[in-house]
């Protein structure tokens, strides 16, 4: 009976290729919207920054519509929004997107989503990313989003971003650790 190979470890390889400048700007002049900042760290199981990961965000726009051709909206999406972008860490494991709040997007044929963005993490040792979400910790809707809810009590905090005063956009600071006490939550994909 033949044996399972050993696994090998992804990366780090992030550096090499998928960042190329400007993925995690998604707003140009023309774009609707609230315009903010959205920031981080990737901190591993130790509590030590990881300097190589690669973050992706998807989100819908002021509106609520992803720009993808399966959105019941899209002919009404906001054409100057990308929707989607790319971040990697830096030195102390910081991501930086600049973005826009996004709107409420539809769970159900009787349920919004309180506005939220889509996250995944790559990062060495992970054979496959990670699927967590960033909620913002100064939206009522929060208090009735389905998925949010889903999620015991006490973890909710993982997905929440604060609210910051920056000096020319409103910041969300989500930091996302990976494992341990503080773990943030994940979903399955």
């Amino acid at each position: 009976m033949a044996e399972q190979s050993p696994s090998q470890t992804v990366g780090p390889f992030f550096e090499y290729g998928p960042i190329y400048g400007g993925e995690d700007i998604l707003v140009n002049e023309q774009t609707s919207g609230e315009r903010i900042r959205i920031t981080g760290r990737v901190i591993d199981g130790e509590g030590a920054p990881v300097v190589d990961a690669l973050i992706e965000i998807w989100q819908a726009d002021a509106n609520g519509i992803y720009n993808h051709p399966a959105d019941p909206g899209f002919a009404n999406v906001d054409a100057h929004f990308r929707g989607f972008g790319r971040s990697e860490t830096v030195n102390d494991g910081m991501f930086f997107f600049k973005t826009i709040k996004p709107g409420a997007v539809a769970f159900d044929d009787s349920t919004l989503q309180a506005p939220h963005i889509n996250v995944h993490v790559f990062a060495r040792g992970m054979l496959i990313h990670a699927h967590t979400r960033l909620y913002f910790s100064d939206e009522a809707a929060n208090d009735h989003d389905p998925v949010l809810y889903s999620i015991e009590g006490g973890r909710r905090k993982t997905l929440i971003a604060q609210r910051e005063n920056g000096p020319d956009l409103s910041t969300y600071r989500l930091d996302i650790v990976l494992q341990g006490d503080n773990e943030t939550v994940f979903f399955n994909p």
